[in-house]
């Protein structure tokens, strides 16, 4: 009797799935193909907003690394890379807010696509962008799919600007909460903040292309700045589009323990030199005192820096004699320190100040200057290293008054002092544009024929899988074909 109960059984459990689909068993209950928008939000936040890069500031000539030699800081490097993974995230987070009806976060999207988008563009130049948009969108992964044409920067620059102004229009606080917000808290208001004022970062780096008819740069700059009730811009710090950091595993500042952020980094020299022309007291937030001058912090003779360009042997002697600024021990000791920052109130002013000097908008190029100076020394007085008097006094000073001549010289170094180890390659993008700060490249250790590179080339994949669009890229571009020194049409 035992074993018929047992055979029944097996009877039953075969019988079972003959009443499904073949389709019901090609989905994984342990890989969900379908997610709350809400869960998708933190992750492509964090790829976004936490851009804190030592090499980025080797690059930049605000550090000096003295354990080998690094190609970021000598302008060896080669290839780049592409974004696609972190693309696609948004995608997904795109179709899943439109399935379950939260538009903010396909909007919210939008931006951080551009985002993406941009950081590819400027690194290397043209790219995949409209096939390779359509393909995600519609998941059709065809011949054609796989192996996208490439873009022109201008269709990319059109493109995103569009996408930008769209999310922008469309966000509102009429639709559901955005929950997952790791940035603002849900925040409407300040997400619309952020992208008109990421946008007009974006059209500022447009500037030596204010003339073309198909980007409409200096009007779609005038209709953000002179509709603030349509077009909200960032009206202080607290509105900062940046990523803050916990003492919580997962969640700490980047550099936080790191053993060669504590030995291994000091300031360049020529860094050193900006700040202390201008008495600025952020030198002593950004570095320590140089052990071999014996005075202490906050005396601007005690600090001094290494030379990026000399050689590694220059440098570690340098070190060893203890005549050199070593990284203020913050950035490997305090697990907070600051926020990761992508765009920053400071950084709106000082382009607004741009904006005037050129001729784009009207106002007063000196009051917003200003005003971008104070908030990024208020933002960079870490556990109020400097008294609020400090500020005043540094923005009294005539060296710091915007002066026609040097108007934009002064406001991209002031921008640039601001970005120390934050906003990413901001700081180079700027100087590859303005030509400010100038980044010496006189020692004997900078390779690339001693010039600062312009570009990365394009990645090996891109070859290996897309090779026909990817050759024919280069060869629109850039006469001397696929290398670092070549101009994109960005630049030009």
């Amino acid at each position: 009797m035992k074993h018929i109960y047992i055979i029944a059984s097996i009877a039953v459990a075969i019988s079972l799935p003959a009443c499904k689909k073949f389709e019901d068993f090609q989905e994984n209950p342990n890989n969900p193909t379908v997610a709350d928008p809400a869960l998708l939000l933190p992750r492509v936040e964090q790829q976004a907003f936490n851009i804190i890069s030592a090499d980025a500031a080797l690059a930049s000539r605000y550090l000096v690394y003295t354990q080998g030699a690094s190609n970021a800081q000598y302008y060896g490097w080669q290839r780049g890379g592409m974004s696609y993974g972190n693309i696609s995230q948004v995608v997904k987070m795109e179709q899943e807010a439109v399935r379950i009806g939260k538009p903010n976060y396909r909007y919210i999207g939008k931006f951080l696509k551009a985002h993406f988008i941009l950081e590819m563009t400027q690194r290397l130049g043209d790219i995949p962008y409209s096939k390779m948009m359509q393909s995600m969108m519609n998941s059709t992964f065809d011949s054609a799919s796989t192996r996208p044409l490439y873009d022109n920067q201008e269709a990319i620059y059109k493109g995103v600007l569009d996408e930008l102004k769209l999310a922008s229009d469309s966000l509102t606080a009429d639709q559901l909460a955005i929950n997952g917000d790791l940035i603002y808290n849900g925040s409407v208001d300040k997400w619309k903040k952020l992208i008109n004022a990421y946008t007009l970062r974006v059209l500022m780096s447009l500037s030596k292309k204010e003339s073309s008819t198909v980007l409409n740069i200096k009007q779609r700059f005038n209709d953000i700045v002179s509709n603030p009730a349509k077009y909200p811009l960032l009206g202080s710090n607290a509105d900062n589009g940046q990523l803050k950091y916990y003492n919580i595993t997962g969640n700490q500042y980047p550099y936080y323990n790191s053993n060669s952020m504590k030995t291994d980094y000091y300031l360049d020299s020529s860094f050193v030199k900006v700040l202390k022309d201008l008495k600025d007291p952020r030198l002593f937030v950004y570095g320590l005192p140089a052990t071999a001058t014996g005075l202490p912090e906050g005396n601007f003779d005690a600090y001094d820096g290494l030379v990026g360009s000399q050689a590694l042997a220059y440098n570690t002697a340098k070190r060893g004699q203890g005549k050199a600024s070593q990284i203020n021990k913050r950035y490997a000791y305090e697990a907070i320190n600051e926020p990761s920052v992508l765009m920053s109130y400071s950084e709106q002013q000082f382009i607004l100040a741009e904006a005037v000097t050129r001729g784009w908008i009207t106002g007063n190029a000196d009051a917003w200057y200003k005003q971008g100076i104070e908030a990024a020394l208020v933002f960079s007085n870490f556990n109020n290293t400097y008294a609020s008097s400090a500020i005043v006094n540094y923005l009294a000073q005539p060296a710091i008054t915007l002066q026609p001549a040097t108007a934009i010289q002064q406001i991209i170094t002031q921008k640039y002092i601001s970005q120390f180890m934050n906003t990413g390659w901001q700081a180079f993008f700027e100087q590859r544009r303005t030509g400010f700060p100038v980044f010496e490249t006189a020692g004997p250790g900078v390779l690339n024929g001693g010039k600062i590179p312009k570009r990365w080339m394009y990645p090996t994949d891109e070859f290996n899988n897309n090779r026909v669009n990817v050759e024919n890229a280069v060869k629109s571009q850039f006469p001397g074909g696929d290398n670092i020194n070549e101009v994109m049409w960005l630049i030009k």
